[in-house]
């Protein structure tokens, strides 16, 4: 099957990833969890990869790197964890889900309010604007590091310098993480959630919330750490204290090679990318049935509509028909589509990693064509 919905979980992954999840699932214990050597060894492979991830986004220290089972945990903690009742935060109509549906939780049960930037007329977040919504009571600003529809990339950092210092700054990194530099220090950026199996390039279950010393999320699970086991309540210092439970070893460990890496090709890999979203974009102009709503970019996601077909068949008869995977719908991001005047058809996405060709993407072109001059019988 040809694979074009990287956004969702990539298809591939490198050579040296696979081989350390092999390793992990047959021989491994539980880190932290003992004082044998397996364990112990274990253990020091898990410090390693907090090490490597706080070098990669230039992090504030490797305790300050909390491992999740997701991106949507990671935010989670990061809202759930820190805001507190009379708080007030601004997002962006780009957020996926697993911020706005906390923060739909937080409002409904009284604890926070929140005002949501629109769009600008370029299709992107407007600093000013997003920046206007600030309150005195404002606690948080929430913006992605990449829109999971459009491929978009906000302005991040001319948003940190226009917005008050005491403001914190937390940006969903789910789409953006891998794909483009970050340096929390050098950004101000005050958390970073990570998902570890898409352009980290580790597997599913693989995650982390990277945080500064401005603060200090409260856990939202409590259990077993392998330390303090004497105490009933939860270590009061990180990341012990957002680590309840075993940690995914496999998980962490494709996480480790997966950052290890990108510090070696992120570059090329992202120029890789958007060439192709570029090369895919030029050669979509036409067939003029499809409208694109993405320019290039290295996340290497591109959103398009048939003139007729709802999204969901056109992602359907590509599955089926030409054994093409892309996704269609809403993308788990309602806002963005209702900007976009999408809601009702949706968008298929079409997603790219560097490991696609251009003899793919022709393919997928013949297919879209051909699913066209079906759709007009």
């Amino acid at each position: 099957m040809l694979y074009f919905d990287n956004a969702a979980t990539g298809g591939r992954k490198p050579d040296q990833v696979l081989h350390a999840v092999f390793s992990a699932t047959r021989v491994c214990a539980n880190p932290g969890r003992g004082g044998h050597k397996l364990s112990v060894a274990c253990a020091k492979t898990v410090q390693d990869c907090r090490y490597a991830l706080n070098e990669f986004f230039g992090g504030y220290g490797y305790e300050r790197v909390a491992f999740t089972k997701n991106c949507t945990e990671s935010l989670n903690v990061a809202l759930l964890g820190v805001l507190e009742r009379g708080d007030h935060v601004v997002a962006t109509c780009m957020e996926h889900n697993s911020v706005l549906r906390p923060l739909e939780y937080l409002r409904k049960t009284g604890v926070i309010t929140y005002d949501i930037c629109p769009l600008s007329s370029s299709g992107n977040i407007n600093p000013e604007q997003f920046c206007a919504l600030v309150k005195p009571h404002t606690r948080m600003a929430i913006v992605t590091t990449a829109s999971n529809v459009t491929g978009a990339i906000p302005p991040i950092d001319k948003i940190r310098a226009r917005l008050p210092k005491h403001v914190l700054l937390l940006c969903d990194g789910a789409q953006g993480a891998g794909h483009i530099a970050m340096n929390m220090q050098r950004t101000g950026i005050d958390l970073l959630s990570v998902a570890g199996h898409k352009g980290m390039l580790g597997i599913q279950g693989s995650g982390a919330l990277l945080f500064s010393e401005r603060v200090s999320p409260r856990p939202i699970m409590h259990g077993g750490t392998g330390s303090i086991s004497v105490s009933l309540e939860m270590p009061d210092f990180y990341p012990d204290g957002l680590e309840a439970g075993t940690l995914s070893y496999p998980a962490i460990v494709s996480l480790l090679e997966g950052t290890r890496y990108l510090s070696v090709h992120q570059r090329k890999i992202a120029k890789a990318v958007h060439t192709y979203t570029e090369y895919f974009l030029q050669r979509l102009q036409k067939q003029s049935a499809y409208r694109a709503y993405s320019t290039p970019n290295p996340c290497g996601i591109v959103a398009l509509a048939h003139e007729s077909l709802q999204s969901e068949t056109v992602a359907h008869f590509l599955s089926e028909h030409h054994n093409i995977a892309v996704r269609g719908g809403l993308h788990c991001a309602p806002l963005m589509h209702e900007h976009l005047k999408t809601q009702d058809g949706g968008l298929v996405r079409v997603s790219f990693s560097h490991y696609n060709s251009e003899r793919e993407i022709d393919e997928l072109l013949s297919a879209l064509q051909n699913i066209d001059e079906n759709s007009r019988f």
